[in-house]
């Protein structure tokens, strides 16, 4: 038994079931033994690799979206560039690396990225060493002012809370202790008086029917919203997820490149479920906002010029390197791969011409 389990033990031995939202906040963010705040997960040494660690190009077609849309709306003076949940840096490294080229683009930035990690943080500034960046707990955290705000496979791991319908009633997904063993299982609350925070085409659901919401993730896309609003620029999420409010349950325990049951591992796994795309686009023009999108990953890149940008590193690439950009490019954007079920997601200001690619 590891200490976050036996600590999770004990408060739920004291207060009772806790919510899938409170066990996941718990495996993920504990100060002392949570996944993101202890360790660096990504790459192929780690539990999962993420598109800018698949290929540079991604980082650089983001970062070349960003210094488009900069120039198209008058080349503002001041930006603020934010990446949420930047991983390594390895993404933002790319981007900025690909706008050198761009006049005045660098010299109008500020980098910042949104961490609570501290062994993240310390591996974005060596990825980052030589460039002035600020870290922060929270978007809200950012300085105010035009901003363009990059999140790639962020929302994912943003805690969630599932509903079940019962014959009669909904009922909350809780966690709870495993009869007498020191083991975690799932249960449900007793049946709800008022409907649950679901999407209101998932309310005449059948029994046995599971409903899943991110308040989380809402409560973010509504502040990023309403600071684009404000101050202008533009905000993309890429992530996996669905465009359309769905029944289903998609939480998923991933380590070691391979699935996991949630409950086996507390703070030894990663923890996320499908992002849905369909709520976070009402959020957003419920602030205001103008949204577009969400469009397929793959779609999305070859707008931009992944083919050709692959193209261009061919005509330089030894052997093992045409290789190896071959299969990123096949990774990112083929319908089969992570092409279709990742979906990108912009929200802009009122009136702006719509991003790149979408």
């Amino acid at each position: 038994m590891n200490a976050l389990l036996e600590q999770l033990l004990e408060r739920i031995d004291r207060e009772g079931p806790m919510t899938i939202a409170d066990y996941m906040q718990a495996c993920l963010a504990d100060p002392d033994h949570g996944y993101y705040t202890t360790r660096d997960p990504f790459g192929s040494d780690g539990d999962f690799i993420t598109a800018p660690e698949v290929s540079q190009m991604f980082g650089e077609l983001l970062g070349l979206w960003c210094a488009v849309q900069w120039q198209a709306l008058g080349r503002p003076e001041v930006v603020r560039l934010v990446e949420l949940g930047p991983g390594r840096g390895t993404l933002m490294a790319d981007a900025l690396r690909a706008v050198k080229g761009v006049p005045g683009f660098t010299e109008a930035l500020s980098v910042h990225l949104v961490d609570i990690s501290p062994s993240l943080r310390a591996k974005q500034q060596e990825t980052l060493s030589g460039i002035e960046v600020s870290w922060h707990d929270t978007i809200t955290d950012v300085p105010d002012g035009f901003a363009f705000v990059l999140a790639n496979e962020f929302l994912d791991a943003l805690p969630i809370r599932q509903f079940v319908m019962g014959e009669t009633a909904w009922h909350e997904r809780m966690v709870g202790r495993n009869g007498d063993n020191d083991e975690l299982a799932f249960t449900l609350s007793a049946p709800l008086d008022e409907m649950p925070p679901i999407p209101a085409r998932l309310r005449s659901a059948t029994d046995g029917a599971i409903a899943e919401i991110c308040q989380p993730g809402e409560d973010i896309m509504a502040a990023v919203a309403r600071r684009i609003v404000r101050d202008g620029g533009s905000v993309l999420f890429v992530d996996y997820g669905y465009g359309t409010s769905a029944w289903g349950e998609t939480l998923q325990g991933v380590a070691a490149h391979g699935y996991i049951d949630v409950l086996e591992a507390p703070g030894d796994c990663d923890m996320t479920a499908h992002v849905n795309f369909d709520t976070l686009s009402r959020v957003a023009e419920n602030a205001g906002a103008q949204v577009s999108g969400p469009v397929g990953q793959g779609r999305f890149l070859k707008t931009l010029g992944i083919d050709q940008r692959a193209e261009a590193l061919l005509a330089h690439a030894t052997e093992d390197q045409a290789r190896d950009i071959g299969q990123a490019h096949h990774r990112l954007t083929d319908p089969e791969a992570m092409g279709t079920v990742f979906k990108c997601l912009a929200v802009s200001a009122p009136g702006n011409p719509p991003p790149p690619g979408l």
